[in-house]
């Protein structure tokens, strides 16, 4: 991002749904499909082709680990991104750390998982899969 603090290059579009404040003067592409009135399926279609950068590094527990476990695991994933000597260290190395909630993770994962046809056929042609 220090290029773009000194103007050597330009961003055209963030990927994410929010946008970075390292480049706040960039647009996300959901802005930019808002703005240009995309249709429903082009949308959903880069929702799945993005949903990637939502997950990060996310830690997971085997299907089957039961829902207190879950609950559990999740909370206390949460409290050590949030420990500010974690985060003292992170900064320092210059580590972005954007903690995202396990519960919010597996909304993202059904959202996408469960497409009509006609998004899976629009995700494959941007991919060129036949």
């Amino acid at each position: 991002m220090s290029w773009h603090a000194k103007g050597f290059d330009r961003h055209l579009l963030q990927t994410g749904r929010k946008r970075d404040p390292r480049a706040a003067d960039t647009p996300t592409i959901f802005e930019l499909m808002d703005q240009y009135k995309t249709t429903d399926i082009n949308r959903r279609a880069m929702e799945v082709l993005t949903a990637g950068e939502q997950f990060g590094h996310p830690m997971m527990a085997p299907p089957g680990t039961p829902a207190d476990r879950v609950k559990i695991l999740r909370e206390a994933y949460l409290k050590a991104v949030r420990d500010p000597e974690l985060i003292t260290e992170a900064q320092k190395a210059r580590w972005v750390i954007e903690p995202v909630s396990g519960d919010e993770l597996q909304a993202v994962a059904e959202r996408i998982m469960v497409q009509p046809p006609q998004v899976v056929e629009q995700v494959k042609k941007i991919l060129r899969v036949k």
